[in-house]
């Protein structure tokens, strides 16, 4: 093991860069040389790579985004593109390459490995969603999480203020992890998430409840789904049933982008380093995640052929808190 490889791929997420620096500094104290692959998998089939030395990454460990930039390839996710960028790896002589992203990229990652006999695979989950199996915490959702939090800190001044009914709309996709997390964080009154099935009737008769004792305004966290916006036909829906002033505000690509947190900054490290040990014990085809406490290696299939489920923990503890 001579040359690593370390790119980024699908969605940008903050400590991305903390890992990348982690990779570059651990890969070098081993005496090994290290390209950094621009815009993901796209970058890997064009074969556009950058040496990177400690001053390339220095001074980096606070940005969010990364500084090797990311895409979503659609010719990666072809056999065709996949076999291309095997052969990149063969003319950049990669011995090792370190993944960094969410299940898409590991997903392509499986699906390259059994395709073609390249460079060892080991991944780092990055998502803000949280929803990569094989791990408890990605990097980048401490800070998306607590970039929710503070939306629903400010918005909640506003809701009391004008005794109004708010629904604040969250990333997540098709998992709700930001929203359960935020929610009981912010003390929101409801969740929409994607794990349970929506009732505008309860939601309804629960907002309605907490009026009846008192409350003069109340803060719903929702999960935006496969469809961003969903925020305002539930606000419709509910304010038409309950006969109350709402307002809806889609956090959208906010969460993205800003530093991260220290959560972020030391899992983005850990991870890194993690990856290139993982690569020097000659791992191969497995991803890096913390599950209680620990660190393991997760076969990269399972990564996304497993979902991950919430913490039914927390959402007990989220019934009752809000009520």
């Amino acid at each position: 093991m001579r040359r690593i490889g370390v790119l980024t791929s699908g969605g940008d997420a903050p400590g991305m860069n903390a890992c990348i620096r982690a990779v570059v500094r651990t890969a070098l104290a081993h005496d090994h040389v290290v390209l950094g692959i621009r815009h993901g998998y796209a970058g890997l089939i064009a074969g556009d790579a950058v040496p990177l030395d400690r001053t390339a990454i220095r001074n980096t460990i606070h940005q969010g985004g990364t500084i090797l930039e990311t895409s979503r390839s659609l010719e990666f996710s072809t056999e065709e593109g996949r076999l291309r960028a095997a052969a990149a790896i063969e003319r950049l002589e990669l011995d090792g390459l370190v993944l960094i992203g969410g299940e898409g990229t590991f997903h392509g990652a499986s699906l390259l490995a059994a395709e073609a006999d390249t460079a060892a695979l080991v991944g780092v989950p990055a998502s803000i969603d949280n929803d990569v199996y094989g791990t408890d915490y990605c990097i980048g959702f401490d800070t998306a999480a607590n970039c929710a939090v503070e939306a629903i800190d400010r918005i909640r001044d506003t809701a009391r203020s004008h005794e109004r009914l708010f629904f604040i709309e969250v990333m997540g996709r098709t998992a709700g992890f930001l929203a359960l997390e935020s929610g009981i964080a912010g003390g929101a009154e409801e969740l929409v998430i994607p794990e349970e099935e929506l009732s505008i009737a309860r939601i309804s008769e629960r907002i309605r409840e907490g009026f009846t004792i008192g409350k003069k305004s109340a803060i719903v966290v929702v999960t935006e789904g496969k469809t961003p916006g969903i925020s305002f036909q539930i606000a419709r829906e509910v304010s038409e049933r309950l006969n109350f002033e709402s307002r809806v505000v889609v956090l959208g690509h906010l969460q993205r982008g800003g530093p991260p947190t220290l959560r972020d900054r030391v899992l983005g490290s850990l991870f890194g380093v993690a990856a290139v040990e993982a690569l020097l014990e000659g791992r191969s085809g497995c991803m890096v995640g913390e599950v209680g406490g620990d660190l393991l290696c997760t076969p990269l299939e399972k990564t996304w052929q497993k979902k991950k489920p919430l913490n039914e923990h927390l959402l007990w503890i989220f019934q009752f808190l809000s009520e």
